[in-house]
């Protein structure tokens, strides 16, 4: 089975856990039956709206087994980069969830309200409350000389009823009206899934998500495995198109598929074989054998295109095309 071989998962949540406040269908029990097999777990989420104790008591509400002790999150990482480089009692402007604020505040740093108390740094992390007077007076701060630092910028977070924006949304706003760049404490930088692993004492960890962007480039930059799990933001298609550094060693559709042997992938003369799919790449793009609604058939597009492209820096779907006949064909082919 596909975890055979890790002794860890570091698991995202929103999009993989949870979608909102509810239990996306088969995550809790795929997450629980890890304790059977012997491979320990935690979470690393982008979220700074809530703390490590929040977010264990909402997946124990849901019937996952853990603590806060688990959870690593991007409020205290953007909080710990700060007190690495501030004196004590530094004014910081903090732009989130009143757990952020905490997370600065217990760092010895002076959390202040306003540009005008002269803070010497702003830290900004999801929170739905932001206000437009928020990402002003971090704009004025920045503006000024304050130095900035975004818990995440994921532009996007899943909720029970659908895509909304998400901290990255909020600092594109702040960016446009600064033209400043801020500097990233969470994901995809490598911080929270090394402190995870070590924590766990985990030397073989599997690093889950659903965003190629922050879940499965942080894992590629920390030296992890990766399994991007399509219940969340990104799909087949677009992991298709993934750059060099945001692709990940496994698509499963579930975590569910933890639990299943992963199919073997076969380089042949005429393309790459996933189960009964076979992709080949010609100039025109990637033709695919078998069912769009095959998952085999777009690990196997992928391994194709990913092999064709080893170097690809920037995020871009190719032409495809699913064919019944294709294999049929390809065969032929083979034997003339």
């Amino acid at each position: 089975m596909l975890i055979s071989g890790f002794d860890s998962v570091l698991s995202d949540l929103d999009g993989v856990v949870y979608a909102g406040p509810n239990a996306i269908e088969g995550a809790v029990a795929g997450l629980n039956a890890l304790a059977e097999v012997q491979v320990s777990l935690a979470f690393i989420t982008n979220n700074a709206g809530r703390s490590p104790m929040a977010v264990a008591a909402h997946l124990r509400q849901l019937g996952v087994n853990t603590n806060a002790e688990h959870v690593f999150g991007s409020a205290d990482a953007g909080a710990e980069m700060l007190a690495r480089e501030l004196n004590p009692g530094s004014k910081v402007l903090v732009v989130g969830s009143p757990y952020l604020r905490e997370c600065v505040a217990v760092r010895g740093l002076e959390v202040v309200e306003s540009h005008r108390d002269h803070p010497v740094a702003v830290v900004q992390g999801f929170y739905p409350e932001v206000s437009w007077n928020d990402l002003a007076e971090a704009s004025y701060a920045i503006a000024a000389g304050a130095r900035w630092v975004a818990t995440n910028t994921d532009l996007t977070i899943p909720r029970a009823e659908g895509i909304a924006p998400g901290n990255g949304s909020l600092v594109n706003s702040v960016r446009a009206a600064t033209g400043v760049e801020p500097r990233i404490a969470g994901k995809p930088q490598s911080y929270l899934f090394r402190r995870a692993a070590e924590r766990l004492d985990s030397s073989k960890p599997l690093v889950v998500g659903d965003r190629l962007d922050t879940d499965i480039l942080g894992a590629n930059r920390a030296g992890y495995s990766s399994a991007l799990v399509l219940t969340g933001v990104d799909t087949a298609r677009t992991a298709l198109g993934a750059p060099a550094d945001q692709r990940p060693s496994y698509i499963i559709q579930s975590l569910d598929d933890f639990y299943r042997p992963y199919p073997t992938t076969e380089v042949l003369g005429y393309g790459v074989r996933i189960g009964d799919a076979v992709a080949s790449v010609n100039d025109e793009g990637i033709r695919i054998s078998g069912n769009e609604t095959d998952l085999n058939g777009w690990r196997a597009a992928c391994h194709a295109w990913w092999l064709a492209h080893p170097r690809q820096s920037e995020h871009r779907i190719p032409p495809f095309e699913f064919t019944a006949r294709g294999l049929d064909d390809l065969q032929r082919t083979l034997r003339s």
